[in-house]
């Protein structure tokens, strides 16, 4: 809307200093103690509010909310800043926009002005469309740019209202990067088009991508991508090269999502320095390589990136892989399991001999599952060895072999190789082929326990799977003690969600054929600044877990029916994927559809 129908509106209480155009403090804390959103007490200190305000440093709504008042309309809540512009919004009518940077183009906003005007103004793009601009401000009256910005540009502006900690943030982040890559691609052009007097010169030109990956512009933009990514909780950085423009992506609660994009001969330098970085070859372009990269966050935490790069056509793709030790080594309550699931899934861990499996595809949170158990049960009475490909992350109480083809050190000869060392459990990072199976058997039978990891879609089928790889039927019988199958689903906000009646269709289409009660209020999503408007924030487990009885034992047979075997395993007990998941949703955890989304449907 036009910054004019502010001044027009009557019913509007007047909030501005007419002199400067700005927020005044002293009307606006008159209409929210009428509201009756500060007290009278709040309101009696207004004349020391007044003279903390320092010429333009701070909006009247920031020296508000540094005040830390609580909100009376809402008890035990303080009256923060985001309340205080949503208050604004409503009385001015104007809409609040809450910048999320994974959907902002920071190359589109970083062209619309320079840095020094939006910070002379305080004010920062968040949209850019062939006709218009969408513009966010912190100071609705204020229009002392709007006419010059548009006869510019000439496009339409439209005023949205925005945090001032948010622009003054995300004015910052937006230019610095958006300088790099700038700085970064005239670089790549000024070595380009830089005269080549002999052979040592055109090599090195070429070993580097023309663009020195020592280039402060590329390690600046190597630096806010990690810690970008850290913020944003992301499990997986994309490093996507295409012909003319590359395409970072973030992973994040198990979808992704497009960060920025990056010219290709800019996207070869920030590939190349993290190749650096993680000791990895730079020369070697034609063939995968895996690396690790250890850093740290802004709290100071240490973070491993787990690095893999692939050959493409338009360069190499770089995938970064997060490991944060905090959510690796999560206690059992932490990772989702209910507690009939951690009471019988801690029972099956005290089993002293036999084989133990965890199942579900790439990303379903199998690797968390397993340290987490490995950890409560590595005692110093135990020799727990483990081989993994690759080891994920070092643990001190554990004896980790690292899986290397090239010296034909596989999961089999791993486990050759442990059993030779007193070993009381073994882990084995994934059963592959029959070899590697038929050691696990061994073990197991032998007296170790043993625990591994399938991609399988349920817990059944890992005895299907087992069969197919040629693993004798009656050697499953005797060496398998349960299998768990897991999956994530994504977590509704608790900051914004809210209850809604349950829709009886929706449960009965997430739960059958099996039958489970409907809750009568379930919860959905709604989105808001914390979770980035998507309504969810962080993930959990849900689990089916299988005990090995008698029953199941005899339904394993060479040609064994799978529908028939998983129809007994439920009556012995198992839950489905999707009972777990419909009790999270009963219990405000998780929604119908996202549990639809991973799970596969119940059958039996």
């Amino acid at each position: 809307m036009s910054g004019n129908s502010l001044f027009q509106n009557d019913d509007s209480p007047q909030l501005v200093d007419l002199s400067s155009g700005k927020l005044d403090i002293f009307p606006i804390l008159v209409e929210l103690h009428r509201e009756g959103i500060i007290s009278e007490e709040n309101l009696k200190v207004l004349s020391a509010v007044r003279a903390n305000v320092t010429g333009d440093e701070k909006s009247a709504l920031q020296v508000i909310a540094d005040c830390g008042w609580d909100n009376q309309l809402n008890p035990g809540k303080k009256l923060t800043l985001d309340t205080l512009v949503s208050w604004l919004s409503v009385k001015i009518d104007m809409p609040v926009k809450k910048i999320d940077p994974l959907t902002i183009d920071v190359a589109a906003i970083t062209s619309v002005m320079s840095l020094a005007y939006a910070k002379r103004f305080n004010i920062i793009a968040v949209e850019v469309s062939a006709e218009s601009v969408v513009i966010g401000s912190a100071e609705p009256y204020f229009q002392g740019w709007e006419a010059e910005l548009a006869g510019v540009l000439r496009k339409q502006i439209v005023r949205v209202l925005v945090n001032p900690e948010d622009i003054k943030r995300y004015l910052h982040e937006f230019y610095n990067v958006s300088k790099s890559v700038l700085g970064a691609k005239k670089e790549q052009s000024s070595a380009e088009n830089s005269k080549v007097q002999n052979l040592e010169q055109l090599m090195e030109l070429g070993r580097k991508g023309a663009l020195d990956v020592n280039d402060q512009h590329v390690v600046n933009i190597v630096d806010w991508l990690l810690q970008y990514a850290f913020e944003q909780r992301a499990s997986d950085i994309h490093l996507e090269p295409g012909r003319e423009d590359s395409v970072v992506r973030f992973r994040i609660d198990g979808v992704l999502h497009k960060v920025y994009d990056v010219p290709t001969t800019v996207m070869g330098a920030i590939t190349s320095r993290i190749k650096i970085l993680g000791r990895m070859d730079v020369a070697e372009k034609r063939r995968p390589q895996d690396g690790r990269l250890k850093t740290r966050n802004e709290d100071g935490r240490e973070v491993e990136l787990r690095l893999s790069t692939m050959p493409t056509a338009f360069g190499e793709k770089m995938v970064m892989r997060v490991f944060d030790p905090d959510i690796l080594l999560r206690g059992s309550v932490d990772l989702g399991f209910t507690e009939k699931e951690l009471s019988t899934w801690n029972g099956i861990l005290e089993a002293p001999n036999g084989i133990i499996l965890v199942t579900g595809p790439t990303g379903s949170g199998k690797t968390t599952t397993l340290y987490t158990s490995l950890q409560q049960l590595a005692t110093p009475e135990v020799n727990l060895c483990t081989v993994e490909d690759p080891i994920e992350l070092v643990v001190p109480a554990f004896n980790q072999m690292q899986v290397q083809p090239n010296i034909d050190l596989d999961f089999a000869t791993g486990v050759r190789t442990l059993l030779r060392q007193d070993p009381d459990i073994i882990m084995i990072g994934e059963i592959r082929d029959y070899e590697t199976a038929q050691m696990a058997i061994q073990a197991a039978l032998t007296g170790h326990l043993v625990i591994s990891t399938l991609h399988t879609n349920d817990a059944p089928a890992a005895i299907t799977r087992l069969l197919e790889l040629g693993v004798p039927y009656y050697l499953l019988r005797n060496t398998i003690v349960a299998v768990l199958a897991q999956r994530l689903v994504r977590t509704l906000c608790p900051d914004c969600s809210e209850p809604i009646p349950c829709d009886e269709d929706d449960w009965i289409g997430l739960v059958e054929p099996l039958k489970l009660q409907s809750p009568a209020d379930v919860k959905t999503k709604v989105g808001c600044k914390v979770c980035r408007n998507t309504g969810f924030r962080g993930r959990v487990g849900i689990y089916e877990v299988m005990q090995m009885t008698q029953g199941l034992k005899e339904k394993i047979t060479p040609d064994m029916d799978l529908t028939e075997f998983r129809k007994q395993a439920i009556r012995d007990g198992m839950e489905p994927l999707r009972i777990s998941g419909a009790r999270k949703v009963a219990s405000g955890v998780t929604t119908v559809a996202e549990v639809r989304r991973v799970a596969p449907p119940p059958m039996g």
